[in-house]
């Protein structure tokens, strides 16, 4: 089967043909990371220097970037191989440094010419390694020798330096960024070891942290950060041996004896630091024993510089190795002899609650291997005394495992017995990441819990985070230890009170009424005519108000001149300018009032770190996301429609609603809308019509009407009722998107949805309507027959009752002055309980500073193009606070799932349907959060998409998969499963811009 090359393969094919001579057939190339891979192969394998020289010649004239995609990152190596055809492995291999190719050049003709010479003679030419020219700082070579490893992972590198000035101190500093970019998403884990490994062997000098930055090829957000701890490793061996650590001070002896030849034991006994001098290499046992004088020369002035904490004195020893007595022995006074503050040992300073010891003395807990703690930087420990709470922070490349540093820690913190402390809040997080990946807690005494004071909702590390982490507002957060079942038992005390007052006060206001007595209270002497005497007053009452109620109306009809007809409940255009123009204004508001929170924090956006270098988080700056402008909202008018409609209700509110818009729309435009957004709240929530109508236009399909259609918890069988019996066919689009995932397609799981619908009168007339329509193209002679037939029947169904009913009524009727006028009654109440309920609507935006408040009060606010736009940004730390995190497993959406069933036979139907209609069908599987797709639900959307594969090969259907478009972003979504109007506005474009779906054209 032959093989298309992508265009930037093909240049990169004929431009080596070029250079070497060797028929395109022979060449193949590959670039993974920063290198380029080229075969060579022919009937007979390629000379290897031959082909090295012109390919060499070739690239002192040629730059490989212009031959690849300006997507494609630089290229700092190329790999060369020969071989003969048909053989799996290469003859030869040579590397190629593209920053040296003229010392290659000069070694490949060195070798050439010892060919011709048959001579042995070795090239001359000297080639630097990436790692020497790394050492010196240069980004350049720091990107070349990290791509050595990281390609080989198809990751490619750039190294870049910038300044930044740190708050802690005025100066600026350099800061090491290294960009990896990749076509897939590396898991930091992967990545964070090796590289910070790499880093650390290169012993940079200038650099206090390194910044690693993973993306994806062609997207503009960051997949991750990582810090990478710079700091050397001699000031970290000196930081531990000034706490007194044995290790520590045993390698810095080392590398000051080693060019003495002399090897170096450490031991401590009490306060006493015992030094044994033997010879480094003695395996016959004849070296000399280590000079005295010289040995100590080296040792004193290490020791007195290092001045290790609780250390008093220490014996230097010089022997043999194996010997059992010492030659010489030496003692030394140390400088915590003389200075009191130097004697108090680590471990008693951490029992007062001195917090750089207890941080030190963690840090050695958590790194048992110096190793690797040299290699890596290790584990990095933050500490915070927070009223009686003490707060850890632990963070490495790689984040801690809560199973071994959560136990660990605790116990040390409860054998210190620090004074004051009576809880240890302990926290893990990768290094670079803003907040905790976990959190554990103990108690180590009974706490009082409860404040006074009522405390905000906040997630379990929100206080520790906000000490340590600068946010964005000031708000005061008060008690971050209490506990769900504290919080819980405070609120249900204080719940319990306000129902006792309520009730009291409840009572009070029955008793005063006359109406009810207490149960324990004694019975009158004549309990009936103190009935009847309350019954009469009341009625009297009661009679009074309904005749000065009916005289107030007749005032109110006959002062008012005749109302025509209202023909539509829609606002007109000056109307819906007016509140396009709120809506902006309410936008603007909230743009106003975010960044005025968000002041104090703007001036540092441009530095990943704050002040106490943690770094600011994943996620891209979220404050200037892209929406259409929010629209005017329409429950008023569709509750009022579907109120006034003659369709009998669906028994799904929102159903009757959204239908009710849909007419309008219908009796507005006299045309059906060109595009028919349809499917579950995911569909609902997740396209905004202005938007996709918007993207349309700049595509080139001006005035595309689009209206959304959706419902909440609509499945497959909804959609197929919805489309084949609730719409007329001269109602329906052009174009349907139907907008929904793998949950509306479970057969195995019980439609609820669909069966209210069944149950309804709605449902009974509309699958009735097909029948009744055919009857209804007879005889115009028979459809009067029918009809003089049901007025019949009617009027023999009209009970006795009845009769009397209607006899009582026309004769109050006669007495009332408003009762002839009852049609203008009912118009008036109506258009004033419009005007009110846009007054709400209008209201309620002008009051909304942020977007939670508005979302909770309306959240089934949907504007006349049937969209719910949410301005709800998804934070996993405080939804979870508040809703419980459901697993795939016991998801009652994905219950027993298969798309075999009710749903693909229905499926089924929407497909014949628009076939025969020639309506274009485009399924979209809408984006979904990380936070949702566990592996169960992974699962499921795998063997979904599977399903929809197979069913695009029907014609007029087009599947688009987006449900991972935008795993990590947040901000995109309302919930774990829903978009929220940024996201809709996201897909908007991505639908629009889809060359694959037949958008109309007028």
């Amino acid at each position: 089967m032959k093989t298309v090359l992508p265009d930037r393969q093909q240049s990169l094919v004929q431009w080596v043909s070029q250079a070497t001579g060797i028929n395109t057939f022979g060449v193949k190339v590959r670039l993974r990371g920063n290198d380029l891979h080229i075969l060579c192969e022919g009937t007979e394998c390629p000379q290897r220097w031959r082909t090295l020289s012109d390919l060499l010649q070739a690239l002192q004239q040629t730059n490989l970037d212009t031959l690849t995609s300006s997507e494609q990152t630089s290229i700092y190596q190329v790999f060369v191989y020969g071989r003969r055809k048909g053989e799996q492995r290469p003859k030869w291999c040579h590397r190629v440094y593209l920053n040296q190719v003229d010392k290659h050049l000069e070694q490949v003709e060195q070798a050439l010419l010892a060919d011709s010479e048959k001579s042995k003679q070795s090239a001359g030419a000297l080639i630097v390694s990436n790692e020497s020219l790394a050492r010196q700082g240069n980004p350049e070579a720091i990107a070349r020798f990290l791509s050595e490893t990281l390609s080989t992972l198809g990751v490619s590198v750039q190294a870049k330096i910038k300044p930044y000035k740190s708050k802690n101190s005025q100066s600026e500093e350099n800061r090491l960024w290294i960009f990896c970019q990749s076509s897939y998403s590396p898991d930091a884990s992967l990545l964070a070891e090796p590289i910070a490994q790499k880093l650390r062997y290169l012993k940079l000098s200038g650099y206090q942290d390194a910044v690693i930055v993973s993306q994806v090829s062609g997207e503009t957000a960051p997949d991750w950060l990582l810090r990478v701890d710079l700091t050397p490793a001699e000031v970290m061996l000196k930081e531990w041996a000034r706490w007194g650590d044995i290790q520590a001070i045993a390698r810095l002896l080392t590398e000051v004896l080693s060019g003495l030849k002399v090897a170096v034991q450490v031991s401590l006994k009490e306060s006493t630091l015992h030094i044994f001098c033997t010879p480094a290499f003695d395996p016959l046992g004849t070296a000399p024993i280590p000079d005295k004088a010289v040995c100590l020369e080296a040792i004193v002035p290490q020791l007195e510089a290092i001045a290790p904490q609780g250390i008093l004195a220490a014996t230097i020893y010089g022997q043999k190795a194996g010997d059992t007595k010492p030659t010489w022995i030496d003692w030394l006074a140390l400088p915590a002899t003389n200075h009191p503050a130097f004697a108090t040992s680590p471990l008693d300073l951490a029992n007062t609650g001195d917090e750089p010891a207890i941080i030190f003395l963690l840090e050695r807990l958590l790194n048992p291997d110096l190793d690797w703690r040299l290699l890596t930087g290790g584990v990095r420990v933050l500490l915070l005394n927070r009223n009686d709470l003490l707060h850890i922070l632990c963070d490495a490349p790689v984040c801690p495992p809560r199973q071994q540093v959560a136990s660990k820690i605790t116990q040390f913190i409860r054998h210190l017995k620090i004074p004051g402390i009576m809880g240890v809040r302990v926290y893990g997080r990768r290094a670079g990441n803003k907040e905790p990946f976990w959190h554990y807690g103990v108690d180590l005494g009974h706490r009082q819990r409860l404040v006074p004071e009522a405390t905000p909702e906040f997630a379990a590390t929100s206080k520790y985070v906000d000490d340590l982490i600068p946010s964005e507002t000031s708000e005061p957060i008060l008690r971050p230890d209490l506990t769900t079942e504290e919080v819980q038992s405070f609120v249900t005390e204080v719940a319990r009170d306000w129902i006792a007052t309520a009730s009291a006060t409840a009572k009070k206001l029955l008793l005063k009424s006359q109406l009810f007595t207490e149960s324990h209270q004694l019975a009158e002497q004549n309990p009936d005519n103190q009935g009847l005497k309350i019954a009469l007053v009341w009625g009297t009452l009661g009679l009074l108000l309904t005749l000065q109620t009916d005289w107030v109306l007749g005032r109110i009809i006959a002062q008012t001149k005749p109302m025509s007809k209202v023909a539509s409940v829609l606002p007109s255009s000056s109307e819906q300018k007016a509140s396009l123009t709120s809506g902006k204004t309410e936008n603007e508001k909230t743009s106003f009032f975010t960044s005025t929170s968000k002041r104090k924090s703007s001036a540092n956006q441009s530095s990943v770190f704050n002040a106490s270098e943690f770094t600011q988080g994943d996620d891209p700056p979220t404050n200037n996301l892209a929406a259409a402008p929010l629209k005017e909202k329409a429950t008023a008018t569709a509750i009022l429609l579907a109120a006034r409609s003659q369709m009998p209700s669906f028994n799904v509110r929102q159903l009757d609603e959204q239908l009710a818009l849909y007419k309008q729309r219908l009796a507005r435009t006299g045309t059906p809308p060109d595009v028919l957004i349809i499917g579950s709240s995911r569909a609902l929530r997740g396209v905004d019509p202005a938007a996709l109508s918007k993207a349309l236009a700049t595509e080139g399909y001006p005035n595309i009407d689009v209206f959304n259609f959706g419902i909440n918890g609509a499945t497959a069988q909804v959609v197929d009722f919805v489309i084949r019996h609730v719409l007329e066919p001269s109602e329906l689009p052009k174009i349907i998107v139907w907008a929904d995932g793998a949950r509306a397609f479970n057969g195995g799981r019980e439609d609820i949805t669909f069966k209210s619908i069944a149950a309804s009168a709605g449902y009974k007339q509309a699958i009735q309507k097909a029948p009744t329509t055919a009857s209804n193209t007879d005889s115009p002679e028979n459809q009067e027959g029918s009809k003089e037939e049901n007025v019949k029947e009617e009027k023999q169904e009209i009970s006795a009752y009845q009769a009397v009913n209607d006899s009582l009524n026309q004769a109050l009727a006669s007495l009332s002055g408003s009762y002839a006028n009852r049609d203008q009654i009912k118009s008036l109440l109506q258009k004033q309980l419009l005007i009110f309920g846009q007054d709400q609507t209008v209201t309620s935006q002008k009051q909304q500073t942020d977007g939670t408040s508005n979302e909770i009060t309306s959240q089934q606010a949907v504007d006349f193009d049937g969209f719910l736009a949410l301005s709800i940004r998804f934070n996993p730390a405080r939804y979870y606070q508040k809703y419980s995190r459901v697993t795939g497993n016991y998801d009652n959406d994905y219950k027993s799932f298969q798309v075999q069933g009710q749903q693909d036979a229905a499926f089924q139907e929407v497909l014949q349907f628009t076939q025969a209609r020639k309506i274009s069908l485009v399924f979209v599987n809408m984006p979904l959060t990380a936070d949702y797709l566990d592996p169960v639900r992974k699962g499921y959307e795998q063997e979904f998409q599977q399903y929809m594969l197979v069913q695009a090969t029907n014609p007029n259907f087009i599947y688009r998969d987006l449900s991972q478009r935008w795993p990590k972003a947040n901000d995109y979504f309302s919930d774990p499963s829903h978009l929220n109007r940024f996201g809709a506005y996201e897909v908007s474009k991505k639908l629009a811009n889809d060359p694959m779906i037949p958008w109309p054209v007028k």
